[in-house]
């Protein structure tokens, strides 16, 4: 629960702060920088911990991997769809244009 309150911490409220102080980190003022830095170390710390639990559960770094691998194939399969669905779409708007059922249905389309 505290690693969600410091990652709520983090983007909301450091968020504000550098918008309503002036939005960059290039100001000059070097305690707002060493703040910034803590912050960052802290986050670091989280990943730490995440580390620990991994190599405390080892079935939790199974299934990362798992995940991993997975996502090569459901890449490859989410451009094969985006790439039939193109291609039918180029297909059906050239065999629509011109026709009773194009015209009717379809009146926007142009090819």
């Amino acid at each position: 629960m505290i690693i969600v309150g410091l990652m709520v911490f983090e983007v909301w409220m450091v968020g504000a702060y550098m918008l309503l102080t002036g939005g960059t980190l290039s100001s000059g003022d070097a305690s707002k920088v060493t703040v910034l830095r803590l912050f960052r170390i802290m986050r670091l710390a989280r990943m730490a911990r995440m580390a620990r639990l991994f190599r405390a559960v080892p079935e939790l770094m199974i299934m990362f991997k798992g995940i991993a691998v997975a996502s090569r194939s459901v890449f490859v399969t989410v451009v094969m769809i985006i790439s039939v669905l193109y291609i039918f779409g180029i297909a059906f708007t050239q065999l629509m244009d011109g026709s009773e059922a194009g015209q009717t249905f379809f009146p926007n389309v142009s090819a």
